[in-house]
């Protein structure tokens, strides 16, 4: 019988002792179900009363494996959107991730890592849940509210990445500076950013990066170079983002909010270069979306002043330096003359928003 009061977790590994060890783990703050095998696991998932918020899944059993039942999950209305943890050898993980598990639990597991990587997970299906609640039973009141989430779930991101709190507010505030000068300056993009609701694109800066949710902790917090793998899996957060912001427009009743189509762009393509080189399209010149252009500089520009884990701050001059010889090359060309004129306009917000 399951706890109304608990979130319902779903384990499915086909070693017996491994099911009762996660559910020792975890029955003090979950409702628990458990599969021998992917096939079972479907079996449990349509009879059950609720839907599970996390599914914790091993890789290898017979009948139906962990990556044939994560195939089968993602083309099922009902069942696509419950995040899956792999439960996995060390050997696997790159697999695990690319097979769009959301996170990974090695074998042999330890109690702490498995409750902190499940709360984690569960933490940020509730947002996502409720956020689509929210949208979909109040569209007279979706604007506001959806301003407020989305800085929240920003805010959580930011927090998780290490970052030091402010992040988010000075792109935002880099992007309005110089959407501003483009507007005054009369730009050749002048005319453009005014039909896209300039303010509006600086609001949705504040999810450029909300697909780092789907980034294992292990590689978000290293302290140090990602190695070519990591690399790969840290690219895959523009795609995730999309992913995201794509369900949010399924949730609202307004299909064309030109909010949400901001925070599509910028989310999906802020790492696109000017040349062709970036990712994960490999966009090139002005076929990148103009609103994740502005977010691109916006980003790097705070990347190099700001200190992170894996680096120290880089002095304002520095940084226009590299900024201005990525011109036409990883940044547009006009925008990164904007940025040039305006480089005290970026230094005062950097040191007013430490």
């Amino acid at each position: 019988m399951l706890d109304p009061q608990k979130p319902v977790v779903l384990v499915v590994d086909d070693v017996d002792v491994n099911r009762l060890i996660l559910e020792e783990i975890l029955k003090d703050d979950y409702s628990i179900l458990t599969a021998e095998n992917g096939r079972r696991a479907l079996e449990v998932l349509r009879a059950a009363s609720k839907p599970p918020k996390i599914i914790l899944l091993d890789v290898f059993m017979p009948e139906m494996n962990g990556y044939e039942l994560l195939e089968v999950l993602k083309i099922d209305d009902a069942f696509k959107r419950i995040p899956v943890i792999f439960i996995t050898t060390s050997d696997s993980e790159s697999e695990a991730l690319a097979a769009g598990a959301v996170d990974f639990i090695s074998k042999p597991f330890l109690p702490e890592i498995v409750k902190l990587r499940v709360k984690n997970q569960v933490e940020l299906k509730n947002y996502s849940d409720n956020l689509e609640q929210m949208v979909a039973e109040k569209t007279a009141e979706a604007t506001s509210t959806l301003d407020n989430t989305l800085q929240a779930i920003a805010n959580i991101i930011e927090y998780r990445d290490l970052e030091s709190g402010n992040h988010v507010k000075r792109t935002q505030f880099f992007c309005r500076a110089l959407v501003q000068y483009l507007l005054e300056s009369g730009s050749v993009y002048a005319e453009t950013l005014k039909a896209m609701e300039p303010a509006i694109i600086v609001k949705a800066m504040a999810l450029h990066d909300v697909g780092k949710i789907g980034i294992p902790d292990k590689i978000l917090l290293k302290p140090g170079r990602l190695d070519s793998d990591e690399y790969e899996i840290m690219k895959t957060h523009t795609t995730v983002g999309k992913n995201i912001i794509e369900e949010m427009m399924k949730a609202v009743t307004d299909k064309d909010s030109i909010y949400l189509r901001h925070c599509y762009d910028i989310a999906y393509s802020h790492h696109e270069r000017y040349d062709g080189g970036g990712y994960p399209r490999g966009l090139e010149g002005t076929d990148i979306p103009l609103a994740a252009r502005l977010a691109s500089l916006s980003d790097v520009y705070d990347a190099l002043v700001c200190a992170r884990v894996y680096k120290s701050a880089m002095t304002y001059e520095d940084a226009v330096k590299i900024i201005t010889d990525g011109r036409g090359t990883q940044f547009d060309p006009i925008l990164t003359d904007a940025v040039v004129s305006i480089q005290d306009r970026f230094r005062a917000i950097s040191q007013q928003y430490k």
